[in-house]
């Protein structure tokens, strides 16, 4: 079994490819929502195997680059479409890189802001932690709530893989109002 190099560029190289690449942001309907590389069509990474024969057209067509937030679920993006057959290109840094290197992002569904997804989780684990915790006082059966959510994130780490952002992505502040995420592959095939 080989292993497989995801091909990446940086904010410049894509900058100067815009016009000729297809951009698929990866992230969540909110965070795509709140600000995104300007032509890029949203296809959420739990999406992706749904949107696989519009991809593999859009492939065929033109190079793909993929785009998240920082670069770990794009380059992920990359590795499971390289399964299927299907050449993209990860965004080095995400969308955080290319606004800080102060290029412009769209902002669709009211331009809302929503944190990313690790800060979400972030939130979440703490405050699961903390609740356990204090509850613990009274029930230290509680503190089982953190020793889980504690083994939850050393799981993340060393799998790569995180169950609580499935399930922050599935809540509705992480839905856009009004992308039509069924429209994205006809998008894309056309």
């Amino acid at each position: 079994m080989s292993t497989t190099t995801t091909p990446a560029l940086d904010v410049q190289q894509a900058h100067a490819r815009l016009h000729e690449l297809t951009v698929i942001d990866v992230r969540t309907p909110g965070e795509y929502a709140s600000g995104h590389v300007p032509g890029a069509h949203n296809v959420p990474l739990d999406r992706l195997d749904a949107a696989l024969p519009a991809l593999r057209t859009a492939a065929e067509r033109g190079d793909l680059l993929v785009v998240c937030a920082s670069g770990a679920r794009s380059a992920r993006a990359c590795v499971s479409l390289a399964e299927h057959g299907i050449t993209a290109a990860t965004l080095s840094g995400g969308t955080a890189a290319w606004s800080e290197q102060g290029h412009d992002v769209h902002r669709s569904g009211g331009g809302r802001t929503v944190w990313a997804m690790e800060r979400q989780v972030r939130l979440t684990a703490g405050s699961v932690v903390l609740v356990g915790l204090a509850a613990g006082r009274r029930w230290p059966a509680a503190r089982l709530l953190s020793a889980g959510i504690a083994g939850g994130l050393v799981f993340s780490a060393l799998t790569d893989t995180c169950g609580m952002a499935r399930v922050l992505a599935k809540l509705p502040h992480n839905r856009s109002q009004d992308a039509d995420l069924d429209a994205t592959p006809a998008a894309l095939a056309g």
